[in-house]
């Protein structure tokens, strides 16, 4: 490819300006007019129809985002189309949201298996912006990740002005002896000072909730707990297994009895 042709604007993660050759930066669009650079087949840029398909994943838009999708595919910007539905699949979906292992196929599909411009190639692109459309839309994550970073430099400028922050992040210091103590198991440092071995993380560390261990889970934690060679007394089992309370996740008796 000569060094004069045509080359596309992009942006890293970081804002910094990026360019990458279009393959398709010669040809015509639907008018029979140049296409210029990062221009789509329609004549639209393509910077405005991938922010449309991001809006429209985000409303749950589902004909917008199929549209959008389409656009850009058979415009040359498949490569555009894939980074960009893979960035909403951890900037707009609920976390835990399978749809990410389908764009993911959807993908492999597009870019594997058929050549630039085949028809099954679109057709994955509108299945894939489809299944985001589809899915729980939510800024979480974004919001987490601006949140708990304003938090972090609250509380260093805290400190340095010997303050206590306005805001602190939701496990405050993790100090042994206050609300999480419960982590100080031998896996840590300070739990091994505190010499907290096995009976500790047993009916402490290794709880879990809300709707603590199902029937067969929960019969292999007490016989192992019975044969064990340290002595648990009947509460230290019935705790251990208890579910952990959904409102008080993190208290834990001094003993138990």
């Amino acid at each position: 490819m000569a060094d004069d042709e045509p080359r596309q604007a992009t942006f890293g993660s970081d804002g910094d300006l990026d360019t990458e050759r279009n393959p398709d930066a010669d040809t015509q669009n639907d008018f029979g007019e140049p296409k210029q650079a990062d221009e789509t087949d329609g004549g639209y840029s393509r910077y405005t129809v991938s922010s449309l398909l991001q809006k429209a994943v985000r409303r749950s838009d589902e004909e917008v985002a199929a549209w959008a999708a389409w656009e850009l595919q058979r415009s040359g910007y498949g490569w555009n189309l894939w980074d960009r539905l893979n960035l909403y699949v951890v900037e707009d979906l609920r976390a835990g949201e399978s749809v990410a292992l389908t764009i993911q196929r959807y993908e492999e599909l597009a870019t594997d298996r058929w050549e630039t411009d085949d028809w099954r190639q679109r057709l994955c692109a509108i299945h894939a912006a489809l299944a985001a459309a589809r899915a729980t839309s939510t800024r979480e994550a974004a919001n987490a990740d601006e949140y708990f970073r304003k938090v972090a430099d609250e509380r260093a400028a805290a400190r340095e002005a010997g303050e206590e922050p306005r805001f602190d992040f939701p496990a405050g210091d993790l100090e042994p002896e206050g609300e999480f103590d419960a982590i100080f198991d031998g896996h840590t440092g300070e739990g091994a000072k505190r010499d907290r071995g096995t009976r500790f993380f047993k009916t402490r560390g290794a709880r879990v909730g809300p709707d603590g261990e199902d029937e067969q889970s929960a019969r292999w934690q007490r016989l192992s707990m019975v044969l064990d060679e340290i002595d648990y007394s009947e509460a230290e089992i019935s705790h251990a297994i208890e579910p952990v309370d959904s409102d008080e996740k993190w208290d834990e008796p001094d003993e138990i009895e």
